[in-house]
């Protein structure tokens, strides 16, 4: 096996990335700060993106009704039990768009996490449509004196699917959202769901000749789940039909041919989401962690004898 990134594992992994990056582990901690997107607020749409409902992921210490610090106190707190190695901390600014204020706003809120003692900077999720040239520029500005990354929710490369889960954007605005802040020299990552609505398996592996092509530093799969409390949980209970749900197995015979094309420069955040039991609508894994599915995941590497980018020359 040979690869760019100097460990033995089978891909190019988060938490390596970090002790590279900055020389031991670092936690992101998720940060509410009472964010929308244009497509809930009625900029764009109401009711958001079809699959989404932002409390089957957010922790519970986050809400929008405390203060940044006290999320971030609290936080750390709850990570200082978990993961004790820890001592220097991401912002992670994950629900709804956080891009999608007047940049005063921003600079206030991300500021006020940045002075929080031990933070050194700030992962923000957000969406492709809610950048411009003036936010741009100053996360640049920001990027040259802390670590920052900006997380864009793509989803599909595919606009017919976009249009179906109701995202608002279309996969020329993601390129270009992602294209200009790469070329600012700020970290960029974008984030994919496998299994929606409408997209045949064979247009999910195709996807990966695109997605290479972005100016991408890390990258985040998500197998699609029906959760309560969403649009797409109404329609998965009319519409079973219309929806192929992986199986643990699949997913992970689809993720391995997937990662053995891929980039081997981007490093991969995740391979899977899961959600708590109680929002569970529709088929699923059962009570099984992130990190058990990717050992799974490296287990069918070894087996295989692939890793990531094993067949990236061929694009």
């Amino acid at each position: 096996m040979t690869n760019p990134w100097g460990h033995n594992r089978r891909f190019n992994t988060y938490s390596e990335y970090f002790k590279k990056e900055f020389g031991e582990r670092v936690q992101k901690v998720s940060i509410d700060a009472g964010f929308t997107c244009p497509n809930r607020d009625g900029r764009l749409a109401r009711g958001g993106c079809t699959y989404c409902n932002n409390d089957a992921f957010n922790p519970s210490y986050c809400s929008p009704d405390k203060s940044i610090s006290q999320q971030l106190r609290e936080g750390i707190g709850f990570h200082k039990v978990r993961y004790r190695r820890a001592n220097q901390y991401l912002a992670y600014f994950q629900t709804y768009s956080n891009t999608y204020a007047p940049i005063d706003k921003l600079k206030s809120i991300y500021q006020e996490a940045l002075d929080f003692p031990g933070v050194i900077g700030l992962v923000i999720g957000t969406r492709p449509d809610c950048v411009d040239d003036e936010k741009l520029n100053w996360f640049a500005e920001l990027a040259s004196h802390c670590y920052l990354l900006i997380e864009y929710g793509v989803e599909s490369i595919y606009d017919e699917t976009l249009k179906r889960i109701n995202r608002k954007h279309s996969w020329a605005q993601s390129k270009k959202a992602i294209t200009d802040t790469a070329k600012r020299g700020i970290n960029t990552g974008a984030h994919f769901i496998f299994g929606l609505p409408g997209e045949l398996r064979t247009e999910m592996l195709k996807s990966v000749e695109k997605i290479n092509k972005l100016p991408l530093t890390t990258i985040k799969f998500h197998q699609l789940q029906i959760v309560k409390g969403t649009h797409m949980a109404e329609d998965f209970e009319k519409n079973p039909e219309n929806y192929d749900l992986f199986e643990m197995g699949e997913y992970i015979d689809f993720i391995v041919q997937f990662a053995e094309k891929l980039n081997p420069e981007f490093i991969i955040e995740r391979f899977t989401g899961e959600v708590p039991p109680r929002f569970h609508a529709g088929p699923n894994w059962g009570v099984i962690r992130n990190d058990q599915v990717n050992l799974k995941i490296e287990k069918k590497m070894e087996e295989l004898n692939t890793w990531q980018g094993r067949l990236f020359d061929r694009y």
